[in-house]
C-alpha cells in the first residue's frame, strides 16, 4: 500500500518589519522580523510564526530577502506552500517589503486586515518584551496622530441598492465556514468571548450586481467599520476611507456607541456582508472585521 503525502498547507502570510521597545548591548533599538499565517474561523488550523532579530546596522532590503528565503524554507518544514500573498502594514516599512518579496516573486498586499499579527504584536507587548534586558519601560513618546483622509464615495458600479444594520450571535459566526459564500473573508474569532454576544454588522444589498460589488470590495481589504459626525465610513487597506452613507444624528449616535462598545468587551469583532436581496440564501460576500489597535 502506498502512502500519499499530505498537501502542503495553503496560507497568507502577515508580516511586520520593525523596531521593538528593547535597547541592544549595542546601545541601538531592537529590530525584529516577525510572519505568521493568516487563519480561517477553524481553532485547530495549523499555524505558522516565525521570528527574527535584525541588527540595526542591517535594515533594508537584502537582509529582508535573506529573511524571507530562511521563513520560506521554515515554513516549507512544517508543511505549508509559500504564500500566495504577503499583507504588511506599516506605510513606512511597505516598499522595503515590497522589494524584498518581488524579488523572490512574492505578492505583498498592503492591508491592515492583519488581525492575527496584531494580536500576536499585543501578545509579545504584553509578555515578552517586558521581560527583556533593555526593555524601555515606562510610557514612550507616542507617534504622532495620523490625519485621517476624507472618506470617498463608493463609486457608482460599487454601490448596491440599499444596505441595512444587522445583528449576529456570535455562535452563528462561529460557523460561518460552513455558509455558502462567494466572496469569503473569514478571521479567527475570540475564543473567550460569549457565544450569546451580539456582533454589529452591515449588509448591501444589490439585486444584479451584488457579485461584481462583493468582488470590488474584496480587492479593498475591508478592515473595520467607523461612524466619524454623521458618516458611516468603511476602512479599508492601510488608509481607505469609503463613505457607505450619511446618517441621521440618532442613529450615528447610536452606530457609534455599539461600535465602541464591540470594541471593549466584544473583541472589535464586526461583520460586512453584501447580497442579491433580503431573502438570499447565503452570501454573495462576507468579511468578519475587527476593530483592533493599529499598532
Amino acid at each position: 500500500m502506498s502512502l500519499v503525502a499530505a498537501a502542503p498547507i495553503q496560507a497568507d502570510w502577515e508580516l511586520d518589519y520593525y523596531s521593538r521597545p528593547v535597547v541592544e548591548p549595542d546601545g541601538k533599538k531592537r529590530w525584529e522580523l516577525l510572519i505568521c499565517s493568516s487563519q480561517g474561523l477553524e481553532p485547530s488550523q495549523a499555524r505558522f510564526r516565525w521570528v527574527l532579530r535584525c541588527p540595526a546596522a542591517s535594515v533594508n532590503s537584502v537582509w529582508l530577502r535573506d529573511a524571507l528565503g530562511e521563513a520560506l524554507a521554515a515554513a516549507a518544514e512544517q508543511g505549508f506552500a509559500p504564500p500566495r500573498r504577503i499583507r504588511c502594514w506599516r506605510t513606512s516599512m511597505r516598499t522595503m517589503v515590497q522589494r524584498a518579496a518581488e524579488s523572490l516573486a512574492l505578492e505583498v498586499v498592503a492591508s491592515r486586515r492583519c488581525y492575527g499579527l496584531i494580536e500576536w504584536l499585543l501578545e509579545r507587548q504584553r509578555d515578552v518584551y517586558p521581560a527583556e534586558e533593555g526593555y524601555m519601560a515606562g510610557p514612550l513618546a507616542p507617534p504622532p496622530s495620523p490625519i485621517q483622509p476624507l472618506a470617498i464615495p463608493l463609486p457608482e458600479a460599487a454601490r448596491g441598492e440599499r444596505w441595512s444594520w444587522a445583528s449576529l450571535p456570535l455562535a452563528s459566526l462561529r460557523e460561518a465556514d460552513q455558509w455558502p459564500i462567494d466572496f469569503p473573508a473569514l478571521v479567527p474569532l475570540p475564543a473567550e468571548l460569549d457565544d450569546d454576544l451580539m456582533v454589529t454588522g452591515l449588509r448591501l444589498f444589490s439585486s444584479n450586481r451584488s457579485l461584481a460589488i462583493a468582488g470590488w470590495l474584496a480587492g479593498l481589504e475591508p478592515v473595520r467599520l467607523s461612524v466619524a459626525g454623521k458618516q458611516l465610513v468603511l476602512e479599508a487597506g492601510l488608509e481607505d476611507r469609503w463613505l457607505l452613507g450619511n446618517l441621521e444624528p440618532e442613529e450615528a449616535a447610536a452606530a457609534a456607541e455599539a461600535l465602541a462598545q464591540a470594541r471593549l468587551t466584544g473583541g472589535g469583532v464586526q461583520f460586512l456582508a453584501v447580497q442579491a436581496g433580503e431573502e438570499q440564501p447565503g452570501f454573495t460576500g462576507f468579511w468578519l472585521l475587527r476593530d483592533l489597535p493599529d499598532a
